[in-house]
């Protein structure tokens, strides 16, 4: 089952490329401007998920794709890595599989040159981390040429 985590992460990683959020039934569709702001999910991205999530947003769906997100947030459905462009897809753990990858009709993509869709990263976390690794390294080395 797709976690609500894990389809804000979808849908994050495809508005970072562009593709609208669908909803009213087609009536009105979401873009925010930005959707990470350093270590977490911009406001106007997390307003934009609360609208989706609400009732009041009728059937939504990423544009080009056919499953509601309210398909998605069921046991049927898992994410993994697309095949051609390794961003995140829904598939189905019972029955056919979805028809196309949110890539289909996004005829620069995959594109190795520009910066990945990314989640939040908190830096101070990261830098730690970095420190740590080349403190275990030194140490090891430090050990080794004893």
């Amino acid at each position: 089952m797709a976690s609500q985590n894990e389809v804000k992460k979808y849908l994050a990683y495809w508005l970072q490329l562009g593709k609208k959020i669908i909803i009213n039934d087609g009536a009105e569709s979401l873009l925010p401007k930005s959707v990470i702001v350093g270590d977490r999910y911009s406001d106007e991205f997390e307003e934009c998920w609360q609208k989706i999530i609400s009732e009041e947003a009728g059937d939504c769906y990423l544009e080009g794709t056919t499953e509601t997100i309210g398909e998605l947030l069921t046991s049927t459905w898992e994410m993994y890595p697309c095949s051609r462009c390794t961003m995140p897809i829904p598939l189905r753990t019972i029955g056919m599989p979805a028809e196309l990858c949110p890539c289909n009709d996004l005829s620069d993509w995959p594109n190795t040159e520009v910066p990945l869709p990314r989640d939040p990263v908190n830096s101070q976390i990261q830098l730690k981390l970095i420190r740590d690794r080349i403190a275990k390294i030194s140490e090891l080395s430090h050990r080794s040429n004893s």
